[in-house]
């Protein structure tokens, strides 16, 4: 193997699961993977969901890059990057037995490590494991382990805070934001920090306050106005916010991040409908995520019928649209068209997968759900005159395997800001009900 000061990585097959190109994100280290993951691999591989796509993408990927060498010399994943070994079973230690008597899956991941461990002794040996009880077994008999790391957020403080609220700014300059529909120069309003990207805010002189949106591409402030969208009223400064940056052109990419009940889905769908002329098609979709051990295969029914809990909370959000539009009004009308003529469809993620994206208003709602990877595929199948909104709550995720710095929306939010296409606006307060918002509060 390499030289002394390069690592060991050994994957799990959560990690490749999690990232089927997982094994070029290890710089100049070398990685091995334990014959049981390709064993694990290959009962993963049919099926419709996206950790069925990530294992036949990686069967894919190995196939590449096989050979002979790889259970003795290792393959060499590319320049600057260290080399790929398979690893097979390797006899259970005395620490192992008097620990782990069944030989699973995860306890013959432990063994091989162990083997490299005390084979490779001038270098480190570490587990890479998505699984927090793994890596706790491989440190009680003092293996080295870890998440993987390379998609992670190292910050997500900015995914809590409140609207940032400008204070000293004299009354002449919030006057002339609510006078001059062009807006104001960023430079004559004197900001103390560097503004980058779609940035909100409010101004604020005493009694005197403002909604105010800094735009990277013009170096202007806007005054933010509140409308009412198709039947949806913003009730508070992020939902002004989040309305503004849902409806203007300049903005294709938008993450809205916020506990239950702040309106993020509700306002996207609303702002998609308000704008339908302007696109060929609006695409509301989320990620199924199976319901404890109940797999889709498993539920009653045909597809429809599979698919329907996993979607009514998004029929629940077009139907308080529909009850705030009077029961004569056009609007009302033209949901009902849309719906017929499938100018509105509402899908499960996967079903999106392979189409190309073109002139198409894109809610993907539970992003919290997704795995960077995945995100990334979503936005690279966008095409011309597509607008792609991100929804989720970082503290709601549902996938044994993310946190709250490795799903998909805190990734997208973390690495898009100060793009001048993308905004992020995170939702505070819950209007959903007083109830909701003091469950989601206290509980």
């Amino acid at each position: 193997m390499a030289s002394k000061k390069t690592k060991i990585f050994v994957l799990d097959t959560n990690v490749i699961l999690h990232n089927y190109k997982a094994i070029y994100t290890f710089a100049e280290h070398d990685i091995v993977l334990p014959i049981v993951v390709l064993e694990e691999l290959d009962n993963f591989k049919k099926g419709s969901n996206e950790i069925n796509f990530h294992a036949r993408e990686f069967t894919r990927e190995l196939d590449k890059i096989a050979g002979e060498a790889l259970f003795d010399k290792g393959v060499k994943l590319g320049e600057k990057l260290g080399k790929l070994f398979i690893e097979t079973g390797k006899p259970f230690s005395e620490v192992m037995i008097n620990s782990f008597m069944e030989k699973t899956p995860d306890h013959k991941i432990l063994a091989i490590t162990e083997y490299l461990k005390n084979k490779n002794k001038s270098r480190k040996v570490i587990l890479v494991t998505k699984d927090i009880n793994l890596r706790m077994k491989a440190k009680s008999i003092g293996l080295l382990a870890e998440d993987y790391k390379s998609d992670q957020v190292k910050n997500i403080s900015g995914f809590y805070k409140e609207t940032v609220e400008l204070t000293g700014f004299s009354k002449e300059i919030i006057d002339e934001l609510y006078s001059n529909y062009e807006g104001i120069e960023a430079d004559k309003i004197n900001f103390d920090k560097n503004l980058k990207g779609h940035t909100y805010f409010v101004l604020k002189n005493g009694t005197s306050s403002a909604l105010a949106h800094y735009n990277p591409v013009t170096h202007k402030v806007h005054r933010v106005e509140k409308h009412k969208t198709y039947g949806i009223e913003p009730r508070n400064a992020e939902q002004t916010f989040a309305l503004n940056a849902l409806t203007n052109p300049e903005i294709n990419l938008i993450s809205l991040t916020g506990k239950a009940g702040t309106g993020k889905t509700l306002l996207a769908l609303a702002s998609a409908l308000a704008q339908q002329k302007k696109y060929s098609q609006i695409l509301l979709a989320r990620p199924i995520v199976a319901l404890g051990d109940k797999d889709l295969g498993f539920l009653p029914g045909d597809v429809n019928d599979k698919i329907g809990p996993y979607m009514q909370p998004l029929f629940d959000n077009l139907n308080v649209i529909k009850n705030q539009l009077g029961q004569n009004s056009s609007e009302l009308a033209k949901i009902d068209e849309f719906l017929q003529k499938e100018k509105l469809v509402i899908t499960p993620l996967a079903y999106i997968r392979g189409r190309s994206l073109s002139n198409v208003f894109f809610i993907v709602d539970e992003a919290q759900n997704l795995t960077p990877l995945e995100v990334k595929t979503i936005i690279t199948r966008a095409g011309e005159g597509t607008k792609i909104v991100f929804t989720g709550d970082i503290q709601q995720i549902d996938s044994p395997y993310l946190d709250s710095k490795s799903n998909g929306i805190a990734y997208l939010t973390d690495r898009m800001k100060g793009q001048d296409l993308f905004a992020h606006v995170n939702m505070i307060k819950g209007e959903r009900s007083a109830l909701a918002e003091l469950a989601s509060d206290l509980l």
